[in-house]
């Protein structure tokens, strides 16, 4: 069982572990990963006072071999109440990744009810550890199934990381929300016969960041035809709703077996 981060910093490159691979290759960066780094990036250069970031883009332009990474960002606007911010992830073979954050301003909630709520779910979290995994790719974070994978309705999971992600620095909320995110792709397109599909990017939207280490998900819609794919899910933390996430995906010749 590793024990370190899944990346260590030298000099200006991130330097992946082992762990760091994902599920479809052994050689492939995870993309769940890349996504947290741009966050991550985001957060420690253009975070600032009384914002909140709200929504966070990951595009993720091609597979990556299990090389070092770097993470440049850019400030794109910053206004009175939006700040956006980009963030491009590189290999020495080029791009690999793009992100964009949108932050803004906190203020006064209105008040009166709103027409459309979404409700908190009725999964307690998790008592105990997770249950042992099966064969294949064992997932480098704890993960719970609530609900049987790949069985017909809405899937749930309730996940927490494990490790760091860059040496021994702490998870930031944030952070730890976007790394969880990434599983809206498996959770909203897999079937009986496995995961089918492999997204190209996933849109994260925060009304609040997560509360504690235990962030589910639970997947509320999918859509596919043509071999092309959009799923969404509602994320939560133990207190409720904080959130939402939607991936595009396209179909993938060999199926990955949860």
């Amino acid at each position: 069982m590793p024990t370190s981060a899944f990346f260590t910093k030298k000099r200006d490159e991130l330097v992946p572990a082992p762990h760091a691979r994902g599920p479809w290759s052994p050689d492939m960066l995870h993309g769940r990963l890349l996504g947290g780094l741009a966050a991550r990036a985001l957060e420690e250069r253009h975070a600032g006072p009384g914002l909140h970031f709200a929504r966070l883009t990951v595009d993720l332009f091609r597979n990556s071999p299990m090389l070092p990474v770097t993470v440049e960002t850019v400030l794109v606007r910053d206004g009175r109440r939006i700040r956006v911010a980009d963030a491009v992830i590189s290999t020495d073979q080029g791009v690999i990744a793009q992100a964009r954050a949108v932050l803004l301003r906190r203020g006064e909630q209105p008040e009166g009810e709103r027409s459309t709520v979404t409700p908190a779910w009725d999964e307690p979290p998790p008592s105990g550890p997770p249950p042992a995994d099966g064969v294949g790719w064992k997932p480098p974070f704890d993960l719970w199934r609530v609900t049987e994978w790949g069985a017909p309705g809405p899937g749930r999971v309730w996940m927490r990381e494990r490790f760091p992600l860059v040496d021994d620095e702490p998870l930031t909320p944030f952070v730890r929300a976007a790394l969880a995110a990434d599983f809206a792709s498996p959770l909203s397109n897999v079937q009986a016969e496995g995961l089918r599909f492999i997204n190209a990017d996933y849109t994260m939207t925060l009304a609040r960041l997560p509360e504690g280490e235990l962030i589910g998900v639970e997947s509320t819609g999918h859509v596919s035809a043509g071999g092309v794919a959009a799923g969404q899910v509602t994320m939560h933390d133990t207190t409720g709703p904080l959130g939402f996430c939607a991936v595009t995906a396209v179909a993938n010749a060999v199926a990955m077996n949860g």
